[in-house]
């Protein structure tokens, strides 16, 4: 927008007065390549309006070739992949290494560093910093997990074949088969940053029974392998596990009343400490600070401590913990999520190579639908949950900018007919901009929708030009519609021609750029530059048909609305 601004400025005050200084008062003979040129270009020109005249005179054709046209959009949106932005090459990947539940931290640390070493060893690689402990997906501590941040190589380094991060996180998959203690599984960081904790699709299975951990787990196991074996997905897991060995501590309430100790003291003084339990707050050199109580990490770091720990009764005597409470091991979750209320287990997924992240949501939806049993759904989160919910929302923007450029022309020639006949010429660059995606592999995501809309002013533009003349041919000269329609297409065309190529050689850096974010200007440079190549070598074939149709019909209800007023009046 701020482009055609300052172009528009320029168009208004530089460009006259260049003009002026430019211009040549005579013309001269042009070298011979221009006149070749201007002879190739000539019979060009000659074909085309002999095409227009054909569309004219046959309407039925005409008619019939832009129904064709407008099926063809529909048919193309069908086939095209959804999405809501593109998965960009950021510089840099994602890991997360998870051992056996009940890991200590020591071995998980061991693990991660000498997986550094042979993450390091990878050429593409630059740096590597792995934070044992650290679960990134749950965002909890986990003395199992490691997580991985490496950053890559600068760009202009890695331009051979499959030296991009996502062939390179598909290859550190392949790493983690290599690991005899646990998994190992890389991949991108999310295309919108903040707004997942991965790249990929984001999603939620949600206990709606509060049948319990257990079953939720087997039903998570059950959902992967079915989700693995769909050709759209890939590395679709949950870090969701129920074999976390546990210690299960009951209180013997009966004993505790007997011996005179207090249920809230029991809790109490194990929770001082295993856990920590705030005591009180103090004020020293102006601040504020929160005292806790919490047992030396000696004394509390095996089972068998249990029985150091004691607990006041009501006359003042020690009753050791162990003579109150019942210890058992047991296997349980590590953590436990809730979303939307329910309890739930997180998956991470992304789509196999060659399909968008649309194409894979819709495969998870349908494997959830096959597989999951009664009481249990799935919800969507992060960058998912926003492309269902914008899902269809930039067709609307598209419509209402449509609105605007039909309300802008009708008050440039009021008149409601002709903005008709400039926007007829929308739809073939719509087809082109769609037919561009879909033949390169492009998703229908934001960035194809904002190209979409861009391409109403460029498609209009066009017709602008043949509209505004034919409408001067017709009106102040007195030329039949046909003949004006006839002459501004002839008239026309090259300057049609010559701006559109100018305009869509410009955007070739776009559709072939490379680096970072070169998956969304891939987006918009191969809508623009499909959308305007039919604008300009198709619509205009069109436009004259259009121009002599719409404004026959409203000299029609014209005159046919003149003739019934002077009825009325006489």
């Amino acid at each position: 927008a701020v482009s055609v601004g300052i172009s528009g400025m320029g168009a208004l005050t530089f460009t006259p007065a260049l003009c002026a200084l430019l211009l040549k008062p005579g013309h001269g003979e042009p070298n011979i390549f221009f006149r070749k040129f201007n002879e190739w270009f000539e019979r060009v020109t000659g074909g085309y309006v002999g095409i227009v005249k054909m569309l004219i005179r046959r309407s039925l054709l005409a008619v019939g070739l832009f129904a064709l046209v407008l099926v063809g959009i529909g048919g193309v949106f069908e086939r095209v992949p959804g999405g809501l932005v593109p998965d960009e090459d950021q510089g840099y990947l994602i890991a997360l290494m998870t051992l056996p539940d009940g890991s200590a931290i020591n071995r998980t640390a061991s693990v991660a560093e000498r997986l550094d070493k042979e993450i390091m060893a990878n050429p593409l690689v630059a740096d590597v910093m792995s934070f044992s402990g650290m679960d990134a997906l749950s965002n909890a501590a986990k003395t199992n997990v490691a997580t991985f941040f490496f950053t890559l190589k600068p760009w202009d380094e890695r331009k051979a074949e499959g030296d991009s991060s996502f062939d390179l996180a598909r290859r550190l998959y392949g790493l983690g088969f290599g690991i005899p203690e646990g998994s190992f599984l890389a991949f991108n960081p999310p295309p919108i940053s903040g707004m997942s904790n991965t790249g990929g699709f984001e999603m939620w299975l949600q206990d709606r029974n509060g049948n319990g951990s257990v079953e939720l787990a087997q039903v998570a196991k059950d959902l992967m392998a079915a989700a693995n074996r769909r050709p759209e997905l890939q590395g679709v897991s949950s870090p969701f596990s129920v074999n976390s060995p546990q210690l299960f501590v009951e209180l013997d309430r009966e004993k505790a009343r007997t011996l005179g100790v207090r249920v809230s003291d029991v809790f109490a003084t194990m929770q001082a400490t295993f856990g920590s339990y705030y005591v009180n707050d103090f004020n020293l050199y102006g601040r504020t600070f929160r005292v806790y109580l919490q047992a030396d990490k000696d004394y509390r770091a095996r089972p068998v401590d249990l029985a150091e720990v004691y607990v006041s009764n009501a006359s003042g005597k020690m009753i050791p913990l162990t003579a109150l409470v019942n210890v058992k091991t047991i296997a349980g979750p590590q953590t436990v999520e809730s979303f939307n209320n329910f309890q739930a287990a997180k998956f991470m997924g992304s789509p196999a190579p060659g399909y968008s992240s649309g194409q894979a949501m819709t495969a998870m939806e349908e494997v959830a639908r096959d597989t999951l049993p009664e009481g249990y759904t799935i919800a969507w989160s992060g960058s998912s949950y926003q492309e269902k919910l914008v899902s269809g929302g930039g067709y609307l923007v598209f419509v209402l900018g449509m609105v605007m450029v039909f309300l802008i022309l009708a008050a440039q020639y009021e008149s409601w007919s002709l903005p008709l006949t400039v926007l007829t010429a929308v739809p073939f660059g719509v087809l082109g901009a769609i037919s561009a995606i879909w033949l390169r592999g492009i998703s229908n995501d934001v960035y194809f929708q904002v190209a979409l809309v861009t391409l109403i002013g460029l498609s209009a533009k066009n017709a602008i030009l043949i509209v505004e003349f034919a409408v001067e041919q017709y009106r102040n000269e007195g030329r039949s519609i046909i003949d004006a329609a006839e002459e501004a297409a002839r008239l026309r065309f090259r300057p049609i021609v010559m701006t559109s190529l100018a305009f869509i050689l410009g955007c070739v850096p776009l559709a072939i750029s490379t680096g970072a974010g070169a998956a969304s200007r891939h987006a918009i440079g191969t809508s623009v530059i499909g959308g305007m190549l039919v604008a300009t070598l198709v619509a205009p074939l069109f436009i004259p048909f259009f121009f002599r149709w719409i404004m026959g019909l409203s000299e029609k209800l014209t005159g046919k609305a003149k003739k019934d007023k002077d009825n009325q009046a006489s």
